[in-house]
């Protein structure tokens, strides 16, 4: 696993496309890629192409939210078809996990449109968009009824 290049953007636009068209990701503009590359860890094949991502973005305390002081969310996470069902996505996630306690970060927030076994099983547990940071609550869609999910760092 690595950290993610702004040169990487229309990679990692191409990987998320096919979630996109199923409706499991928004759809996200290749520039926000590249501006928040850093944001993304990825997970390549041996020959270099991108097999995974997931986007860890920390985010200030809500006055008045009460949930973390220092929340992050995890977005955009998808693994290629081909390596789904190989522990690449849990992989991942730990990875990411990681990376949140490596920023000091007492939170990790997440939407998912499916079914969320994956984010359950490392000690996520359902919660209210309410108690995410306000920003990105205000940007999900609730037409998607993606469920909010939360893991104490």
């Amino acid at each position: 696993m690595r950290v993610a290049r702004p040169d990487e953007a229309a990679a990692l636009a191409a990987l998320s496309r096919p979630f996109v068209r199923s409706g499991a990701l928004r759809e996200r503009p290749v520039s926000l890629y590249a501006a928040r590359a850093a944001d993304f860890l990825l997970l390549e094949a041996p020959d270099g192409t991108l097999d995974g991502c997931v986007g860890l973005r920390a985010y200030p305390a809500d006055a008045g939210q009460g949930m973390c002081e220092r929340p992050g969310v995890l977005y955009n996470f998808c693994v290629a078809a081909h390596r789904q069902g190989s522990g690449a996505g849990a992989g991942l996630l730990r990875a990411a996990l990681a990376a949140a306690r490596a920023r000091s970060l007492d939170g990790v927030f997440t939407a998912t449109t499916g079914g969320a076994g994956l984010f359950l099983r490392y000690g996520f547990t359902r919660t209210t968009a309410r108690r995410a940071p306000r920003s990105w609550a205000d940007s999900l869609d609730p037409r998607r009824g993606a469920q909010v999910l939360v893991r104490t760092c």
